[in-house]
């Protein structure tokens, strides 16, 4: 069990100013996985003022940026040092199966820190541009200090997805972890430490919701970016609103994975499953809406059936384990109130629907499949995060469309087809963020984000660099060549 007692501020451990603690249960047992400190509106003020000041004064806005690239890349290597601790962690608090959890829990993160750490040596933040007028030096700036909100279920992934850009760019930052899994920042700050990155660049702070909307409303915070729900992610909205403030959203989704008619079934059905249930269906990018051909139906139904029954669920910590746990006995009771209404909508449950047998301590629950499913249930529109899939047939390539943009989120998606000429096509006029052609995965090169109620701007690839940058145009006398550019 890991057990913290100091907040990680201004580069140094120190005790919070509250006598809280925040329990950290593992939801394979339901027992106890760690505790942490619980931070205070004094602490938030504390890290925003560390990080303030270190942006103002110190070092790390203004180093060159290879500088930067370098001090990330010795982060990158503390963390791949730790790699395996980090998988273990995320295991205990998230319940992830420590299969995943090391490939996508630990390593994918680490991936994407260091392809922001190599783009910082290289990417062109000063340029001039030949004009009607004359010459302008347009320089791109570190946009501040960054409030960083992140959920459970990636947790370490989804921060540095964050963290990696920002501290590219030259902004300092505060993390508030979510309170389901605090535990992987705090071995990312020790790693902060070890990597010795200047005092006040990074700040951590495990906390309650309303100093999470303290952070918010900070005044010296210039931008806040936000991974959740998209209820949350309005109130955000509208906090940062009235300051005119920089902010990011990753929201949810309820993505549609198309299976096309000449499409290989040995190749589809197995990723459509892996697609939606990954993570327990914890996955913003879950493609839990699963659209088939009418004339296909039955096969596909039968094996989805057979690769779904063959999922082991159970202990997280066994490497043999395909499903674990859902995180709390909160998101349990989310997750099975929508099995009850699926079948009071009408629809079929054609495989789960319950609880596993044997499995009676966590918070465990059968992936489910509901066959004979309209796009207008709710299960078919309201973000589950949970294993439960729904199928949905359709007789027309142009019907299939349609239906995957009858949704109010346009986070992701795929289609599995014979011809990937056709695929593409499907591709361009599906309304989402992210799509998939014949795969999937995600590349740090390439941004992601989402259209409609998915969220608001784009992380990681280049884009992602510039949501944490300024742009300024500084107009040249004549002949003048400046430096820098």
């Amino acid at each position: 069990m890991k057990v913290y007692d100091k907040l990680f501020l201004d580069g140094e451990w120190v005790e919070p100013t509250g006598g809280g603690t925040l329990d950290v249960e593992d939801p394979s047992t339901g027992g106890l996985a760690g505790r942490v400190p619980l931070g205070t509106q004094p602490d938030m003020d504390r890290a925003v003022a560390a990080a303030r000041q270190a942006f103002d004064k110190g070092p790390w806005s203004r180093m060159r940026p290879a500088e930067r690239s370098q001090a990330l890349g010795r982060l990158c290597d503390c963390l791949q040092a730790r790699s395996s601790e980090i998988a273990e962690t995320v295991t205990a608090e998230v319940g992830t199966p420590i299969s995943l959890s090391t490939m996508v829990q630990a390593n994918a993160p680490i991936m994407f820190l260091r392809y922001y750490a190599e783009l910082a040596g290289t990417f062109a933040f000063d340029d001039v541009r030949a004009g009607m007028m004359g010459s302008t030096l347009v320089v791109r700036e570190p946009v501040g200090v960054v409030g960083l909100i992140v959920p459970w279920n990636y947790p370490l992934y989804l921060t540095l997805s964050k963290l990696g850009p920002a501290l590219a760019a030259g902004c300092t930052v505060i993390v508030k972890p979510s309170s389901d899994a605090p535990l992987n920042a705090f071995v990312l700050a020790e790693a902060v430490a070890e990597a010795g990155l200047p005092n006040g660049v990074f700040n951590l702070v495990p906390t309650t919701r309303d100093v999470g909307e303290h952070l918010v409303q900070h005044p010296l915070v210039d931008k806040i970016s936000f991974t959740g729900s998209s209820e949350v992610g309005s109130r955000i909205m509208s906090l940062c609103a009235d300051q005119i403030k920089r902010v990011t959203l990753e929201l949810g989704g309820k993505s549609a994975c198309i299976i096309t008619e000449d499409a290989s079934l040995d190749a589809a059905v197995p990723m459509a499953a892996n697609a939606a249930l990954m993570n327990s269906g914890q996955t913003c990018v879950a493609q839990t809406r699963l659209l088939v051909p009418r004339s296909r139906h039955d096969e596909i139904m039968d094996r989805l059936c057979a690769v779904v029954s063959a999922m082991k669920v159970g202990d997280p910590r066994d490497p043999t384990t395909n499903l674990g746990p859902l995180v709390s006995a909160r998101q349990r009771s989310r997750v099975e109130e929508y099995m009850v209404l699926g079948q009071e909508e009408g629809a079929t449950v054609a495989l789960g629907g319950g609880r596993p047998d044997g499995l009676d301590s966590g918070y465990y629950v059968q992936p489910t499949i509901f066959d004979g499913v309209d796009n207008k249930m709710r299960i078919a529109q309201e973000e589950i995060f949970g294993p439960v899939l729904s199928v949905i047939t359709y007789d027309t390539v142009d019907e299939a469309v349609s239906i995957a943009n009858d949704s109010v989120y346009g986070l992701s998606g795929a289609v599995w087809c014979g011809d990937p000429a056709v695929g593409v096509d499907i591709a361009r006029r599906v309304r989402t963020g992210t799509f998939h052609v014949n795969g999937l995965g995600m590349d740090p090169g390439s941004p992601f984000g989402g259209y409609k109620r998915s969220g608001l701007g784009r992380e990681l690839g280049v884009e992602g660099l510039s949501s944490y940058l300024e742009v300024k145009s500084i107009s040249l006398p004549g002949g003048y060549q400046p430096a820098s550019a």
